[in-house]
């Protein structure tokens, strides 16, 4: 018995299963790879969170469509741009814009929920766009690490216009003016004055390079 097992022990090969090599992942999705992805890709998610809110039923109205036109453009501009270097420049812009967004909401007369379900779509619309054709690592598919970037800064768009929502209504009713059934032309206008102002201060951020 000893002979066999100093036979064994000694024996150049070793009978088992075959130790797992751990998998090297490889280098990590690089953030301006990501935010060029994003920008590449700015017009089918366009038309797919336009289409979306066209079947809800939330573009009626004089001049609805055209500002929310306006809001995802300037949304899918800065959206790329929130991975790269002016991150922190632009995070302030993000959330005046998302906030806006829901005061268009109240002052179209849709209740919270409709405001945060038409932020929401733009996940919806990102995470088709992800699934069909995900950016690539060099190592393969982007990580996990690139999926939470994204799904925060969609958070934060939910989030604020929220914000944006009940304030809008607060200050409605502090005026005495009531929760509104439609847009007004002074509201649409001012809108359309805090969108380019936004616009403007983006474009400023961008000239400067990081």
């Amino acid at each position: 018995m000893t002979g066999g097992w100093h036979s064994r022990r000694n024996s150049p090969t070793f009978e088992g299963p075959t130790p797992a090599i751990p998998h090297d992942p490889g280098p990590p999705l690089n953030p301006l790879d990501l935010a060029h992805w994003l920008e590449c890709r700015t017009i089918p998610l366009r038309e797919r969170w336009l289409q979306d809110l066209r079947i809800r039923g939330g573009v009626d109205g004089e001049g609805v469509e055209e500002l929310l036109e306006l809001f995802i453009e300037l949304l899918l501009d800065l959206f790329p741009s929130l991975i790269g270097p002016h991150r922190e420049q632009l995070e302030p812009l993000w959330t005046q814009t998302s906030e806006l967004f829901g005061s268009l909401a109240a002052n179209r007369g849709l209740a919270a929920g409709e405001a945060v379900e038409e932020a929401q779509l733009l996940r919806e619309a990102l995470l088709r766009l992800l699934y069909q054709d995900p950016p690539r690592a060099p190592a393969g598919a982007m990580g996990l690490r690139e999926v939470l970037r994204l799904n925060r800064i969609m958070d934060e768009l939910v989030t604020y216009a929220s914000v944006g929502h009940t304030d809008a209504l607060f200050f409605a009713l502090f005026q005495g003016s009531g929760v509104p059934e439609r847009l007004s032309d002074d509201v649409r206008y001012e809108i359309r004055n805090q969108l380019e102002a936004i616009r403007h201060s983006l474009d400023e951020v961008r000239a400067v390079r990081p």
